[in-house]
């Protein structure tokens, strides 16, 4: 029989199954792709730059807020890559508050594994320090070793030896090649964990000592035509010679006026820094101690701090007040006398020092 023609004619064959082929063959196709450029760029670091930058986790920070936090320090390349990753790896719940500094050449898997050591390792015994106004690093160096944080000598390799990472600090451009780090371990009272390095005690004063002489004032220094360094060498004088209150601005002014005329600073701080001592008032012999940092034979300021000092004496150093004294001295209760001249103060020392 002849097939139907007309309105009785047979349906034409169906075609969705080649569509569903062609439309599962897109799906399988773009996972593919998808996941090639997303092993690709978990594989890679956002930058080839070792460079280490600081990133901040707040407390009730999740993980996407933590991601973007990462991409604007130039950390990941896309936040939800990392967001991701710290989903499927089950990291996100162990990354905990706190100032982080990683290398910028990680890859995101090596980051959310830094992240996550980290903040495990900050749930271990945490022990507070306090380093007071005026220490010396010699000082600083000797305490940590008594309180088992560090040897002297770890402490000092850190100090006393350039590394890269001092770049990182731009405070320490004006300080001499040849200086160490004397006048920049900010004093204060520091928490560190009991298996802390002391590059990592090194770099939280560092840090604080960014936070605390801020950008503003060292700009104000660089207006008044002076350097951080040659501030804070004075600050560490002024810190020694004088307790804090307003007798450091007049202190500061009397030291200032002998720059300016080019008279000796003759301050015995200097000399004990030189002899390690702690006399109130150095022997002739100590006096006479050949170094560039004994001011009674050397003219113009040390050739750095010797003592890492406060805010105060630093304020002190670059707001001195200066008046008509020349000379001045300190009584043993603590009351600062000036005299104009040198005949005014040797009748100051046999009154109060016979």
């Amino acid at each position: 029989m002849d097939e139907l023609q007309g309105p009785f004619q047979s349906p034409p064959k169906r075609r969705w199954p080649w569509v569903l082929a062609v439309f599962l063959v897109a799906v399988v196709g773009a996972a593919v792709f998808a996941g090639a450029y997303v092993g690709a760029a978990l594989r890679s670091p956002a930058s080839n730059d070792a460079t280490e930058v600081e990133v901040v986790i707040a407390p009730g920070m999740g993980s996407t807020e933590i991601g973007y936090a990462l991409a604007q320090a130039g950390m990941v390349k896309n936040p939800w890559l990392f967001v991701g990753f710290v989903y499927v790896s089950g990291q996100g719940s162990r990354l905990q508050p706190g100032t982080y500094r990683l290398p910028k050449n990680l890859t995101v898997g090596q980051l959310a594994d830094r992240l996550a050591q980290i903040s495990q390792s900050r749930r271990r015994t945490e022990i507070q320090i306090t380093i007071p106004e005026g220490w010396s690093n010699r000082e600083l160096a000797a305490y940590l070793e008594k309180q088992g944080i560090a040897t002297a000598d770890a402490f000092n390799a850190v100090v006393q030896h350039k590394a890269a990472w001092w770049d990182t600090y731009d405070f320490l451009a004006s300080r001499p090649a040849d200086r160490d780090l004397e006048g920049y371990l900010f004093p204060d009272t520091y928490k560190i964990y009991t298996d802390a390095t002391p590059e990592d005690l090194v770099r939280k004063m560092l840090d604080n000592f960014g936070r605390k002489v801020t950008p503003q004032l060292r700009q104000e220094i660089v207006g008044q035509g002076k350097t951080l360094h040659e501030v804070l060498t004075f600050a560490s004088i002024i810190e020694r010679e004088v307790p804090d209150g307003p007798d450091r601005a007049k202190v500061a002014g009397v030291f200032a006026k002998r720059l300016e005329i080019g008279m000796a600073l003759q301050s015995d701080a200097t000399v004990n820094y030189v002899t390690g001592k702690k006399e109130s008032r150095p022997s002739a012999d100590d006096l006479q101690q050949e170094s560039l940092y004994n001011t009674y034979i050397h003219r113009g300021l040390p050739p750095g701090p010797i003592n890492n000092p406060g805010l105060s004496a630093i304020e002190a150093a670059l707001h001195p007040e200066i008046g008509p004294y020349l000379y001045y001295l300190t009584t043993p209760d603590g009351t600062v006398i000036y005299s104009r001249t040198h005949d005014e103060h040797v009748r100051a020392k046999a009154r109060y020092y016979p």
